[in-house]
């Protein structure tokens, strides 16, 4: 079973940032395109960023375009999350997860997450 592993949630106020990790397996990080997605409160899951296996092409949706940043680490087997200028409705469980593309992901990936609140 793939490992998928998120950290780095918690409250902040608006305004504020966040770096969100995700530990990833080595065999599955080194073949997939990898995601962000996020559940607020009450709602579907949702599509927040992508990144290819190389890690040279991004994608973000409408909502957290130039405030957030996907990057990834393979030597570490690492996938990030940087969230700047975080508004109160970015609040949600977010989770890193496999994709066949920028914008799709598996949902066999959904674990845990990491809580991320948006407060003052």
């Amino acid at each position: 079973q793939v490992q998928l592993v998120e950290s780095g949630g918690g409250l902040v106020q608006p305004g504020g940032s966040l770096r969100l990790s995700c530990l990833t397996s080595e065999w599955d990080f080194s073949m997939s395109f990898m995601t962000w997605v996020r559940r607020p409160p009450g709602k579907e899951l949702e599509w927040v960023a992508g990144i290819n296996r190389e890690g040279s092409l991004t994608d973000y949706a409408d909502s957290v375009r130039g405030r957030f940043t996907i990057s990834r680490d393979r030597a570490r087997n690492m996938v990030y999350l940087q969230m700047n200028s975080l508004k109160v409705e970015d609040s949600a469980v977010y989770h890193c997860a496999r994709g066949p593309s920028l914008r799709l992901w598996y949902n066999t990936d959904i674990r845990q997450g990491t809580q991320v609140t948006v407060s003052s």
